[in-house]
């Protein structure tokens, strides 16, 4: 599950890095507090050229009828992705790169209250996800693509991101031919870091970098 992100880098060190040319309309960065619905950046390509595009977090099936005409589709589970009717099409055609600094996931345990962690890729590098798109009316959408919890992730929640390293992008955005199914594994246990963050990220409407500060456990 990924049900909250971190977006700090500049749309041009993003653009820069995936060798994609960049739209004027990208929502704003930093934002520590990334939800689903948002406006963020992802990219696409087609014949062989890179975007890096606006899109909102929240996948619209084609058949829906308003965007809240059934359930929020922020991810997508990699195991049955290509069977789903919402988006079996996209797996196939519609693959898009989601660059995050890190995100939130709460462990929930036999807490009152689920306690907040920030996971970061170990080298501090920014964290690739997998995605999945769709556009519906004048909007373009997307989900992140999800798999197993590799053992250091279990430990918090069942589901992880997949990852993608630089070598898997061209890949992952069909620049390669077929073969993007192999990537929907989890990410090497050493691949990640967990740090406890305070309970502020609890709130949708909280702001700012102090929310992935780490706090002591």
């Amino acid at each position: 599950m990924c049900g909250r992100m971190a977006f700090t880098l500049p749309h041009e060190a993003m653009a820069q890095m995936f060798d994609a040319t960049a739209s004027n309309d990208l929502p704003d960065v930093p934002n520590y507090n990334v939800c689903p619905t948002t406006q963020v950046g992802v990219v696409t390509s087609s014949q062989g050229l890179r975007r890096l595009r606006p899109m909102r977090w929240g996948f619209i099936p084609k058949w829906y009828q308003k965007p809240g005409g059934g359930p929020l589709l922020i991810n997508a589970r990699s195991e049955t992705i290509a069977e789903k009717p919402a988006f079996r099409d996209a797996c196939r055609t519609r693959r898009c790169l989601v660059a995050v600094s890190g995100f939130y996931e709460w462990e929930r345990g036999d807490n009152a209250k689920p306690l907040p962690w920030y996971v970061t890729r170990t080298d501090a590098q920014p964290m690739v996800f997998g995605g999945i798109w769709q556009q519906w009316d004048d909007q373009n959408t997307f989900a992140i693509v999800t798999t197993d919890a590799n053992d250091a992730m279990a430990k918090i929640h069942h589901r992880l991101p997949v990852i993608l390293t630089p070598d898997q992008w061209a890949l992952w955005l069909g620049e390669r031919g077929k073969g993007a199914a192999a990537l929907m594994t989890s990410a090497p246990e050493d691949a990640l870091c967990f740090q406890r963050v305070g309970l502020s990220v609890n709130s949708n409407r909280a702001t700012g970098p102090a929310l992935i500060e780490p706090i002591s456990i």
